[in-house]
C-alpha cells in the first residue's frame, strides 16, 4: 500500500520538545512516509529547515496570518532572502503557511486585516516568482483568499484545514489548489465537513493533521479534563486513522485511498515525489493525470 503523507504538521512546536524523535519514529512506524512542516514566522525558519533535514521530512517557509499583526515589515524581506537562499533545497516544497485569518480577534481589526492582505499578496508574489506552490491558511476568509489568488497566480498548492462552502471549494480547486482535511472531519457532528469530504472529487483532497492541533475525535478531551492536565496533542501517527474515516465516508478501500492521496499530494507539492522515492517498501505513482 502507498505510504501516507501528512501535508501539514507543526513538528517544531514546543509541544514536541520532550519527545520529538519518538513522535517521528511513531509516524514512520504507522507508514507515514512524509511530513510537511510549514513555518509560521521568521523566528522558526531555521528550525523547520533543520528538522526537515534531520528527520528526512519536508518544509515550507512563510509568515502565518495570525503572526502578521505583530510582524515587522522587514520580515517580508527576510522571507524573500530565505526563499532565495534555499530555493534549490529539495526539502523546501512550498511557501507557507500564509493566508488570511478572519476569526481571531487580533486579526480582524481593519488595520490587521489590511496588513494580512498586504502580506498575503507579497508572499503569493514570492511563490509565483520562484515557481513554488503555496500552503494557505484560510479561516472565515475564503473570499479574501480567492481575491488574492486571482490577483497573483501561483503554481497550485493546498488550502489547509478547509472549512468553507462547496462552491468556494470548487473555485479553489479550479485555481489549482488541493483541499486539506484532517481531524475535524472525524467528528460525527461535523456534518458540513463530512459532506464536503464525500461530495468533492477525490482528486481535490489531501490529508493532514495540523499537529499538535485539530485533534481527531478519539483524542478529544472535555474542558474539565484539559483543566485537569489531560492532553489533546495530535501527531502524524494519527493520520492513517484519520484516513480510515475518509475512506469509510467515501466507501473506498483504504489502499485505494492511500494511492489517491499520494498522487494528489505530489501534484500539489511536486518536490515531494523525489523525496518519497527514498522511502523504503512503498509504491509511488507518478501518473498524476490518472489518479487511482
Amino acid at each position: 500500500m502507498a505510504a501516507w503523507i501528512d501535508t501539514h504538521n507543526h513538528l517544531d512546536d514546543a509541544a514536541f520538545d520532550d519527545d520529538r524523535d519518538v513522535v517521528v519514529q511513531r509516524a514512520h512506524d504507522a507508514d507515514v512516509a512524509m511530513v510537511v512542516v510549514p513555518a509560521v514566522g521568521v523566528g522558526n525558519f531555521d528550525l523547520v529547515r533543520v528538522l526537515a533535514h534531520r528527520h528526512g521530512l519536508a518544509y515550507a517557509l512563510g509568515i502565518h496570518p495570525m503572526v502578521v499583526p505583530g510582524a515587522a515589515e522587514a520580515d517580508l524581506q527576510t522571507l524573500q532572502l530565505a526563499l532565495l537562499a534555499h530555493r534549490d533545497d529539495p526539502r523546501l516544497v512550498a511557501v507557507g503557511e500564509i493566508g488570511i485569518d478572519g476569526f481571531v480577534p487580533a486579526c480582524i481589526t481593519p488595520e490587521s486585516m489590511a496588513k494580512q492582505k498586504r502580506f498575503f499578496l507579497a508572499q503569493l508574489g514570492m511563490a509565483r516568482d520562484l515557481g513554488l506552490p503555496v500552503i494557505v491558511h484560510v479561516r472565515k476568509a475564503v473570499d479574501d483568499v480567492l481575491a488574492g489568488l486571482r490577483r497573483v497566480q501561483v503554481p497550485g498548492g493546498i488550502a489547509h484545514a478547509y472549512n468553507g462552502s462547496e462552491a468556494q471549494a470548487r473555485t479553489l480547486v479550479g485555481m489549482g489548489l488541493k483541499l486539506g482535511f484532517g481531524g475535524a472531519m472525524t467528528f460525527e457532528r461535523a456534518l458540513h465537513l463530512r459532506r464536503l469530504a464525500t461530495r468533492l472529487p477525490i482528486e481535490s483532497i489531501v490529508l493532514e493533521t495540523d499537529s499538535p492541533d485539530i485533534a481527531p475525535q478519539w483524542l478529544y478531551r472535555t474542558r474539565e479534563q484539559r483543566e485537569g492536565g489531560a492532553s489533546m496533542r495530535n501527531e502524524a501517527a494519527e493520520l492513517p486513522r484519520i484516513a480510515h474515516v475518509l475512506a469509510t465516508l467515501r466507501g473506498l478501500p483504504l489502499p485505494e485511498l492511500a494511492a489517491a492521496m499520494q498522487v494528489n499530494t505530489c501534484a500539489a507539492l511536486p518536490r515531494l515525489s523525489a523525496l518519497l522515492l527514498q522511502w523504503p517498501n512503498q509504491t509511488l505513482s507518478l501518473d498524476w493525470s490518472n489518479p487511482p
